[in-house]
């Protein structure tokens, strides 16, 4: 009996080491493509290796690319989606709208249709927000930041208000540009994200 209970658990170590890794899909612009900085030192890139480190394993695959809008973002996901059949989507999107001055409904209308497609793929959400500099004014500013806080609460999915918390007014932290991370920063915004990923990766219900 004692040899078959050790024949189980060695199978069953087998299995769970050599399983195909789950994934968690990060759709972002520039604050998650490594802008200007090698991509080995972004967040993403961090983030994987920190998920390939656990048992079982998962992995990130970044599909973010500079420049990206909701709206174009929207338009990719659903290929991404059934390329990468992933159990969690991280939304990193609404930066270059804001930046732009596009309307504020239509980003709420392109976050909402992105969150659902997945939702209906059984795929976990990750919202991150982010704010835009004072210039902008303070009527558009917090209209930005109720439409991540309101779809977090009616859609029921995660939500990191700020992902530069901590980093956007440190110079040092901040390129010339003001607007990215210095390679020095992204395991600071690893940080961030960490803290509410990470009860997503042990949801009990996850595929």
């Amino acid at each position: 009996m004692r040899r078959c209970l050790w024949l189980l658990v060695l199978l069953c170590g087998f299995g769970v080491a050599h399983a195909a890794p789950k994934t968690v899909l990060v759709l972002g612009d520039s604050l998650s493509a490594a802008h200007n900085i090698p991509v080995e030192a972004g967040w993403v890139h961090l983030l994987d290796v920190r998920l390939g480190k656990m048992v079982p394993k998962w992995r990130a695959v970044n599909a973010s690319i500079s420049g990206e809008t909701s709206l174009s973002g929207r338009h990719r996901l659903p290929a991404l989606l059934q390329t990468y059949q992933p159990t969690v989507l991280v939304i990193e999107l609404g930066a270059n709208d804001g930046l732009r001055g596009l309307p504020l409904p239509a980003l709420r209308d392109n976050l909402t249709a992105m969150i659902e497609l997945a939702q209906r793929h059984k795929a976990r959400v990750l919202l991150l927000g982010i704010e835009l500099p004072v210039n902008y004014g303070p009527q558009y500013r917090d209209g930005l930041r109720a439409i991540y806080a309101d779809l977090a609460r009616e859609r029921k999915v995660a939500l990191l208000p700020f992902l530069l918390e901590g980093v956007a007014l440190d110079p040092d932290l901040m390129q010339a540009d003001g607007l990215h991370p210095v390679a020095a920063a992204e395991p600071r915004v690893l940080e961030n994200v960490w803290k509410v990923l990470q009860p997503l990766l042990r949801a009990p219900n996850v595929h």
